[in-house]
């Protein structure tokens, strides 16, 4: 269980990303995010993420209070998180195997399991055989599926996805989507994005931002720019 409990966030110069959220998403759902930008996606994932605290409000998951200014094991808690980003984030001078084994590194998995688990995320996403490839080998929707095997690797409970298609043409979009199909229900996915056609056509709940507010939450709803 995620909760935002009347969550602003206000910058040193007094700008403000978020404004009095509240909103609860249970264990397995999928939620979009959804709003123009600076909407305040981006804020909410951050403040998942403790790269950001809250100016005012509280943020729990499951029985931790990460808003806390002081948590225990918080390598522990991130290591719960799999985070998919809009530009990738894979190192160029790592192949697959390597990129993705780090991620199951740090949540301690023995070296003698690490190769099995990548494979088998490799499956999921739809790049068998690609293990030793390096990133300058790829496509941009390759290396997507890259980010999102390594987000999903290690049994994650929490799934942070960050404009994941934002720089993906048409097609590939659909196809990476059709991954995202294959995960909902076996973990929590919260998905950030401005495009109402990958919206409209998952009819999940949806978060509609403007301007830090939470204006809207839809259960199994579609979205208008």
């Amino acid at each position: 269980m995620i909760r935002f409990d009347q969550v602003s966030v206000t910058f040193p110069l007094g700008n403000t990303a978020l404004n009095n959220v509240s909103f609860e998403i249970a264990d397995n759902d999928f939620v979009f995010l959804v709003g123009k930008s600076g909407a305040g996606k981006t804020t909410i994932l951050k403040l998942l993420l403790r790269e950001y605290l809250p100016s005012t409000g509280t943020i729990m998951v499951d029985d931790k209070e990460i808003s806390a200014r002081r948590i225990g094991k918080l390598h522990k808690y991130r290591q719960s998180l799999g985070v998919i980003f809009q530009d990738f984030k894979i190192l160029p001078d790592r192949n697959v195997l390597e990129n993705i084994a780090i991620s199951l590194r740090v949540q301690g998995v023995r070296d003698a399991d690490v190769r099995e688990q990548v494979l088998e995320s490799l499956q999921l996403v739809g790049l068998p055989g690609k293990e030793l490839l390096f990133p300058a080998q790829l496509s941009a929707g390759e290396l997507q599926r890259v980010a999102i095997a390594r987000a999903l690797s290690g049994n994650r409970d929490i799934i942070l996805a960050d404009e994941p298609t934002g720089n993906l043409d048409p097609k590939t979009t659909w196809e990476i989507m059709k991954i995202f199909k294959k995960i909902q229900g076996s973990r929590t996915v919260i998905f950030a994005t401005h495009n109402s056609d990958i919206v409209n056509s998952f009819r999940k709940r949806v978060l509609v931002l403007k301007d830090g507010i939470l204006q809207k939450d839809i259960r199994k709803g579609g979205y208008d720019l």
